[in-house]
């Protein structure tokens, strides 16, 4: 009988997390806030000295989402902040490697972010609405990130992303910094929100 390959991974919290079956109790904010902010977006291929990462992205969608939807609660813009969580363990990976992985990736992924979400008290599914806010904000923020530091024109990113109201974004601008200091900045924006709920 073949052994079982290992399926969990050790987090810096010291938790085990089952990849293929996880549960709420293994998962530990300070363990995302670390991953995603070592997760570089658009395979690091971006310009500067730091990559951008998935912990940064995650900041401006909730910006963006609380823009578009500025009644939003406090669940509903946690939800975008942790939009992109299971990537924390699983990576980011653009979408042509997602296409070329197949559903296996999608199912994994939304295992995790059930998981993630039942941890912090949010909706195991998020409601389909609110999922289309969130694509939207997150499209637009891809869409700055493209055109601002992944060398996209911006014809290019529009026929991606599609064209954004660009009076919404005007006085925001890609940052590229430390990880360290990313972390932090998720880290102190996840507890703001989870405070208020």
């Amino acid at each position: 009988m073949a052994k079982q390959p290992r399926a969990w991974q050790r987090m810096l919290s010291g938790r085990r997390l089952d990849l293929l079956d996880p549960t709420p109790v293994d998962i530990e904010i300070e363990d995302i806030a670390h991953g995603l902010a070592f997760v570089a977006r658009w395979n690091g291929q971006t310009h500067g000295d730091y990559a951008y990462t998935v912990a940064e992205h995650s900041l401006l969608v909730e910006e963006l989402f609380a823009r578009l939807v500025p009644n939003a609660t406090p669940i509903q813009r946690l939800t975008a902040l942790l939009h992109d969580a299971p990537e924390y363990v699983i990576g980011d990976m653009i979408s042509p490697v997602k296409s070329a992985v197949g559903p296996n990736y999608d199912a994994l992924d939304k295992r995790l972010t059930a998981a993630i979400h039942i941890r912090f008290g949010l909706p195991a599914v998020t409601p389909v609405r609110l999922k289309k806010q969130i694509k939207k904000a997150d499209h637009i923020s891809a869409w700055m990130e493209a055109t601002q530091i992944a060398g996209f024109t911006r014809a290019e990113a529009n026929k991606l992303f599609g064209a954004p109201d660009e009076a919404m974004i005007a006085d925001l601008t890609i940052l590229l910094r430390p990880p360290v200091q990313v972390r932090e900045e998720f880290t102190a924006r996840f507890s703001t929100l989870i405070g208020a709920l």
